[in-house]
């Protein structure tokens, strides 16, 4: 069985950006020793145009083969003329109200996703499944994420989007481990509890 692992960032209060979802405050630890560990330890969770700056592009897949993220994380990418972000991976976007992907490489899940996603997570081989944003997506598919992958930055929004848009649903996670970085960044990953 594929594991499906959100991999997210967010501020020491557990917001992912403000209320926009504007995340642009937490840029600045993007430094050298950060985008190694990326490099090495999550190279498939970094766009397609970013992995060829620092060198990975056409390297074997690590951890993941597959990406499914929300629409506003993919509206992201489409206002800088990107259609197909994660190129180097099979790409899923979660939208009921795009009808058509402006990508042969982009295939629209607009019905039914908790289904689509246990599909995908009961194919045969492969890696996992990267869920990349947004906090309504992760909210929908609480019940099927297997991992958590929070890169915690040292800053307080005070108020913004969540990590998980959802109402009260109490799910635990066992903490698998920690790494730490000179910027005060923290990077926690987390297994769903048994």
């Amino acid at each position: 069985m594929r594991k499906l692992t959100y991999v997210v960032a967010c501020s020491l209060d557990g917001f992912i950006g403000d209320e926009q979802g504007d995340a642009s405050a937490m840029h600045r630890f993007l430094d050298e020793e950060y985008f190694a560990f990326l490099g090495t330890e999550l190279p498939e969770t970094l766009p397609t145009h970013v992995r060829r700056q620092f060198g990975l592009d056409g390297q074997p897949k690590k951890r993941f083969d597959t990406i499914i993220q929300g629409r506003v994380s993919y509206d992201l990418a489409l206002k800088e003329g990107i259609t197909s972000p994660y190129a180097h991976l099979r790409e899923y976007v979660a939208s009921r109200g795009m009808a058509e992907s402006p990508d042969p490489n982009v295939e629209i899940i607009s019905d039914d996703l908790v289904g689509r996603v246990r599909a995908l997570k009961a194919e045969e081989g492969g890696l996992d499944i990267f869920l990349c944003g947004g906090s309504h997506l992760a909210g929908e598919l609480l019940d099927e994420i297997d991992e958590l992958v929070i890169k915690a930055y040292p800053i307080v929004y005070g108020t913004g989007m969540p990590m998980f848009g959802s109402g009260l649903d109490i799910k635990e996670f066992t903490l698998d481990g920690v790494r730490t970085f000179t910027n005060g960044a923290l990077v926690r990953t987390y297994t769903r509890k048994s």
